[in-house]
């Protein structure tokens, strides 16, 4: 099978790349920098430059740029909401139209995107996050009732992982314990756990799943720690 992944370089991104190749699938890679465990890697801006044809059916998408952006509500402008909604939301929604055909070509084929617990758990400083996020939970309902039954869309919500993109948040000791105690499980996350859960939703065992909200979170949504 013949997976597409949008941010494939590093963190989360990487680790699907890493764990579908390792299943023996075909992975083909865009992002900004270099991604050598892609079988095809095309270098662009997802926001500036144009994505181009792909000559084949794709069984699986995956569009993995995000940002954290963390404000008190007084301190953001709109000029921050545009850039969260320009990478979480506008440029999966170009990269959605580009290669929808490609989706529709094959027998059955499974997008997955990234949310956050932030929309469905009020946290504070989460104000930007939370709104571009919140659109994709709304996008990935439309879209797989809009796809159904030839396109599988479904969403992951995680909490915060171990991620490059995520350093700066447990770049201490103090940070990372702090972390741990906020969920239930007393750990947090990594890219490996979400990546699995991505391969799964990928994969034909999940068939008969589409417009779901999945919660990789620790508990920290659902039960008190």
């Amino acid at each position: 099978m013949t997976y597409l992944i949008v941010g494939c370089s590093y963190g989360i991104g990487e680790q699907i790349a890493i764990q579908l190749k390792a299943k023996g699938h075909k992975v083909i890679g865009i992002s900004r920098t270099a991604a050598p465990h892609v079988d095809e890697h095309i270098i662009l801006d997802i926001l500036n430059d144009q994505l181009p044809p792909i000559g084949e059916p794709l069984d699986g998408l995956v569009y993995c740029p995000g940002s954290i952006n963390l404000k008190p509500f007084k301190g953001l402008k709109l000029d921050d909401y545009k850039r969260d909604l320009e990478i979480n939301t506008f440029g999966l929604i170009k990269t959605l139209q580009q290669y929808q055909s490609n989706l529709k070509d094959a027998p059955n084929s499974s997008v997955v995107v990234f949310s956050t617990v932030a929309v469905q758990t009020g946290m504070p400083f989460h104000a930007s996050i939370a709104v571009s996020k919140g659109a994709i939970e709304g996008l990935t309902r439309s879209l797989a009732a809009e796809w159904a039954p030839k396109i599988r869309v479904n969403c992951i919500a995680p909490s915060l992982t171990q991620t490059p993109l995520a350093s700066r948040l447990l770049d201490t000791e103090a940070k990372k314990i702090a972390s741990e105690e906020r969920h239930p499980l007393k750990k947090y996350g990594n890219s490996a756990h979400i990546a699995a859960m991505a391969c799964f939703l990928l994969s034909e065992q999940a068939d008969f799943m589409t417009g779901q909200i999945i919660k990789m979170d620790g508990g920290i949504s659902a039960i008190k720690g």
